[in-house]
């Protein structure tokens, strides 16, 4: 048992969800919720990886279930306690590097692409339209004409304004907030003197067609890296665009690492005689199931076809297997004639002897209703809560 399970509840996992379960779960909301495409929902998105950030450390959720999220503020034992900067938890999941890494670097741009099963069976090629910042050529970044760029007299350079708030007779607040004159870069450059191209923002928003390669065998969740591609910024080194897989559900097949599963339904005689039963495979062939007559196949029965599965990827000529798990369909009542059994049983294993003695009490089987929670005495019907049923027997007068 967890102590509170608002971590989990923030992913919308259960608490006893595996590892597996957790990194999709956040991958998913992580990309939904990140500043870039939702800038109002900046809380969210600290709460999500904050979670995980708990729940992916094996050491920080058993903590977590023993005490909840006091015990992870307070450390415990051999805990660090605290949370770290959710871009920094962001950037290590999807492969971006950490705070320092940033300051050399532009950040990167993380897009989902969903792709079919299909898909990762066959390979493809999908394009993909992005718009990306790049530095301005006209003025080469600069915003303006050479030697227009003035360090900002609000700031004084630093892109931050401080102003002291007064609260209270001998109290006072420093508030900082982005300089509303240089609009956070520190400089200005004179209207008359802004680059027309760029409008002195030093970068021009320019469309990007990106060719996504998917290779057989690629997996849920699998990134691909466009390195330099990001956003250009003067000064800073173009971060990449990671591009993250996400499979959609199949009607027929699920996927098990490189085995594909899927369910078939079996009539009584299919099961007992054999069969032969077609599937269209991932890559559009048709290949006959085949149960041969006197091989029975038990209901719950789980059978698999060797290299029928997903490409392995990187050897795409090697492939999984096709596992097949069998429902049998018995026949409805009074699908036979009564006077026909004894023909039918004849064919079929002879059922066990029994003795019947005249002391046994014969009973009949009726169907079971979950919801039917009641006892029945002498053809009438008493429920759980009643407090007087009714007694059998002898009983005896008392005076």
């Amino acid at each position: 048992m967890v102590k509170e399970t608002a971590f989990y509840d923030v992913l919308g996992v259960k608490p006893n969800a595996s590892a597996e379960v957790l990194k999709k779960a956040y991958r998913k909301l992580a990309l939904k919720y990140h500043p870039d495409k939702n800038p109002n929902e900046g809380e969210k998105f600290k709460q999500i990886s904050q979670a995980y950030e708990v729940l992916s450390d094996s050491k920080k959720r058993e903590l977590y279930d023993r005490g909840g999220e006091q015990a992870i503020k307070e450390g415990g034992t051999g805990s660090s306690g605290g949370f770290g900067s959710p871009m920094d938890i962001f950037d290590m999941f999807f492969g971006g590097g950490g705070r320092m890494h940033r300051e050399r670097r532009g950040k990167n741009v993380v897009h989902q692409l969903s792709v079919s099963l299909e898909d990762m069976y066959n390979g493809a090629t999908r394009k993909l339209a992005l718009q990306k910042n790049v530095i301005c050529e006209k003025c080469e970044g600069r915003g303006g004409k050479k030697g227009s760029v003035e360090c900002c007299p609000v700031c004084r350079g630093s892109g931050m304004q401080v102003r002291i708030h007064q609260i209270g007779p001998g109290m006072v607040q420093q508030i900082q907030s982005v300089c509303q004159e240089c609009h956070g870069q520190g400089e200005r450059i004179s209207p008359k003197d802004r680059c027309k191209n760029c409008s002195g923002r030093k970068i021009v928003v320019e469309k990007k067609i990106l060719e996504v390669h998917i290779d057989k065998g690629m997996k849920d969740g699998q990134k691909l890296t466009f390195h330099g591609e990001g956003d250009q910024e003067p000064g800073l080194e173009p971060g990449d665009i990671i591009i993250v897989l996400d499979q959609k559900d199949h009607s027929v097949f699920a996927r098990q690492g490189e085995d594909l599963v899927m369910h078939m339904e079996l009539e009584l005689v299919e099961a007992l005689c054999g069969f032969h039963r077609p599937i269209t495979t991932l890559d559009k062939r048709a290949i006959i199931i085949t149960s041969h007559p006197g091989h029975i196949v038990k209901h719950g029965d789980i059978k698999c076809v060797l290299n029928e599965g997903l490409p392995i990827y990187r050897r795409p000529y090697e492939k999984g297997r096709l596992i097949i798990q069998f429902k049998v369909n018995f026949p409805q009542n009074g699908f036979i004639q009564t006077d026909k059994l004894g023909l039918l049983e004849k064919l079929l294993p002879a059922r066990r002897a029994v003795d019947i003695t005249d002391d046994m009490e014969q009973v009949d089987l009726v169907d079971f209703d979950p919801q039917q929670s009641r006892h029945r005495y002498n053809g009438e019907v008493y429920h759980d809560d009643d407090d007087d049923y009714p007694r059998t027997g002898v009983q005896c007068q008392t005076s």
